[in-house]
C-alpha cells in the first residue's frame, strides 16, 4: 500500500468512527499520517490506536465534536511501540524503514520520543493482581461470546481455577515466589496458544501466517532471518489471540 492509499484508508476508518462525519486527512494531517506509513505502522495497528483514543473519548461522556486524526497520534504511536516491542522489531529497524521510505525519523521522534531503545518487551503498566483479574475477565468474556469452542472448556476451567488461586496471593508475593508465579503464567500462556492453534484449520493457519508476514513486510529487509522468524511467530500468535479473543496470560 502506497502512502496516498494508506492515508485514504485512515480517512475512511476515521469517518466510520465519527459516525459518518468526514474529517479530511489533508494538509498537516496528511503529513502526520504519511509519517506513520513511512515509519511502517501497519494499518491495523494504526486503527487500533484510533480505537484506543475513541474509547477514552467516549468515557468522558457524550461527544461534542468529530475527532480529528491529529488527536489520535499519541495513541497510534503508543500502540505501534507496544506492537513492535512485543514482536521484537527494534527501534533501529524502524529508523531504517523510515530512511528507506524517505521519511523524517526525527520529526516523528519529536512528537513521540522513545527512551527504551531496542528493548524487546513492553513494560507492564499494571500490577500482577490487576493483570490476573483482567485475564480472568477476558477468559470469561471469550467463553460467553462463544469465540471458544467446547474443546476449550476443560482447559479454561483449569486455567481459571489456577489463576483465581494465584490472584488471591499475588499481591503478597516477593522475590523467588513471584518469579516462580511469573514463569508459571508464561507456561500457561503457551499452553493456551497451543490449544488455540490446534483449533484452526490448515487454511486459517496459512491465512494468519500470511497476514503476519504482511504486517512485518515493511521491516523484513532490515531484520536477520532468525529475528524475522521469531517476529512472524509472535505476530501470528497475536492474530490467533484476536481470532479467539484470548488474553495474554504471560506477565512481564
Amino acid at each position: 500500500m502506497d502512502i496516498p492509499d494508506y492515508c485514504r484508508e485512515i480517512e475512511t476508518y476515521l469517518c466510520r468512527k465519527n459516525d459518518g462525519h468526514l474529517i479530511r486527512v489533508a494538509g498537516p494531517s496528511f503529513d502526520l499520517v504519511s509519517a506513520w506509513a513511512a515509519r511502517g505502522v501497519p494499518l491495523k495497528i494504526a486503527c487500533a490506536g484510533i480505537d484506543r483514543y475513541f474509547e477514552r473519548y467516549y468515557r468522558k461522556g457524550p461527544r461534542r465534536r468529530p475527532v480529528k486524526i491529529d488527536f489520535c497520534e499519541a495513541d497510534v504511536l503508543d500502540v505501534f511501540d507496544e506492537w513492535r516491542k512485543a514482536l521484537g522489531v527494534t527501534q533501529s529497524a524502524v529508523g531504517n524503514r523510515q530512511s528507506s521510505a524517505g521519511g523524517d525519523q526525527s520529526a516523528v521522534d519529536r512528537h513521540h520520543p522513545s527512551s527504551e531503545g531496542d528493548q524487546p518487551a513492553v513494560a507492564s503498566r499494571q500490577s500482577l493482581p490487576a493483570h490476573l483479574e483482567r485475564v480472568l475477565l477476558r477468559l470469561s468474556s471469550a467463553r460467553a461470546r462463544g469465540s471458544l469452542g467446547e474443546a476449550f472448556d476443560t482447559l479454561i476451567d483449569r486455567l481459571s481455577a489456577e489463576l483465581d488461586a494465584a490472584r488471591s496471593k499475588a499481591s503478597g508475593l516477593r522475590g523467588a515466589a513471584r518469579r516462580e508465579l511469573v514463569q508459571r503464567l508464561a507456561t500457561l500462556d503457551a499452553e493456551l496458544m497451543r490449544q488455540a492453534r490446534s483449533g484452526l484449520c490448515p487454511s486459517d493457519t496459512a491465512s494468519l501466517a500470511r497476514e503476519a508476514e504482511e504486517e512485518l513486510a515493511a521491516f523484513r529487509s532490515g531484520m536477520a532471518t532468525d529475528a524475522f522468524a521469531r517476529a512472524r511467530e509472535a505476530a501470528t500468535d497475536r492474530l490467533v489471540r484476536e481470532r479467539f479473543a484470548l488474553p495474554t496470560i504471560a506477565f512481564e
